[in-house]
């Protein structure tokens, strides 16, 4: 069991931080994560992967702590969680902030496939598996997610005008 945390716990760390914004509440989820797994290893299909299958029990935690809480990550919250940035890395670091605090103003469905899609590099089908929605859901998702973004991104003079 060590091994199996110690093979996947950053993964399953990154999105939950990334879904929820906050380092604490991140950790609190993901260690939820891995007790729901250990709870259910013994219902889980061996004919499927078992990321997927664990990412969707990360996701759904996720979720579920949003709906619990009833609140989304402040702004201040989040550059609580930020490293320091070296004069070299400023630029790159506001870029990072400002793409969390866009991600935390999509709808968290949008997120969750965005981030599934672009860190967990799972395929349209994979996504569509674990969400329960079909493939077509997903890519407009995905979509309106980068779409959100950069319109972020441009109210707050972070980008100009981004090609289409």
């Amino acid at each position: 069991m060590v091994e199996l945390i110690g093979q996947h716990q950053a993964m399953v760390f990154g999105l939950c931080l990334r879904m929820l914004g906050h380092r604490q509440d991140a950790e609190d989820v993901a260690q939820e994560t891995f007790v729901r797994v250990f709870r259910s290893l013994s219902k889980w299909d061996s004919t499927r992967e078992f990321i997927p299958w664990l990412l969707a029990i990360a996701g759904n935690r996720c979720r579920s702590w949003l709906s619990a809480r009833g609140r989304r990550a402040t702004a201040s919250e989040l550059v609580e969680d930020l490293p320091d940035n070296t004069p070299d890395n400023q630029a790159a670091g506001q870029l990072a902030e400002e793409l969390q605090l866009a991600l935390q103003e999509v709808r968290e469905e949008y997120r969750q496939a965005f981030l599934l899609f672009h860190e967990q590099e799972l395929s349209y089908a994979e996504i569509s598996e674990l969400l329960g929605c079909p493939v077509g859901t997903v890519k407009t998702w995905i979509h309106r997610t980068r779409r959100e973004v950069v319109e972020h991104l441009r109210r707050r003079g972070v980008v100009d005008e981004v090609p289409r």
